[in-house]
């Protein structure tokens, strides 16, 4: 969820830069969180850390969809060694 969230809010908000709509470049942060809450709340059944940390919950977003397109996490191979023993 947190993947389709990222990915769709970068696009909307690059979208937004082309069309000049400058003023709505901030609503490209909603479908990010949203996903991102209904991940949380109903499937994993747990609180997401944006309430308490926004700003660390935010940039943690990117990296992981940063370590995804780059292949370092994906469905088949799950989180690589060294980042499990960091659970």
């Amino acid at each position: 969820m947190h993947y389709v969230g990222t990915s769709f809010g970068l696009g909307l908000l690059i979208f937004f830069i082309v069309q000049k709509k400058f003023v709505l470049a901030p609503v490209a942060i909603i479908p990010g969180y949203a996903c991102a809450w209904i991940g949380h709340f109903v499937f994993e059944k747990n609180r997401p850390a944006t309430f308490q940390y926004p700003l660390y919950s935010f940039m943690g977003d990117w990296v992981m969809l940063k370590d995804f397109l780059v292949g370092i996490v994906s469905p088949e191979k799950g989180l690589p060694a060294k980042l499990k023993l960091l659970k």
